[in-house]
């Protein structure tokens, strides 16, 4: 029998963000760095990221994940 981890808060809160409409249509979600360092930390949040795929951007006091699995290019 498989033994499952219980739901924190921190699944809530990680759950909530990634249901986002603009996260299943490839688009962007933003959270402050302070209330995502407050709430679950910001290597939780990079995990997440990394485990979806996605890319994670810091700017402006922001996190900004692009919600795609294609390849990411700066142009300025």
């Amino acid at each position: 029998m498989t033994q499952l981890r219980p739901v924190t808060a921190n699944d809530q809160w990680l759950n909530q963000i990634f249901a986002a409409k603009s996260v299943q249509t490839g688009g962007v979600v933003r959270r402050q760095v302070e209330d995502v360092d407050r709430k679950i930390g910001r290597a939780a949040l990079e995990l997440e990221v990394r485990r979806r795929g996605f890319h994670l951007v810091e700017a402006g006091g922001q996190y900004i994940v692009i919600c795609t699995r294609a390849p990411l290019r700066v142009l300025v």
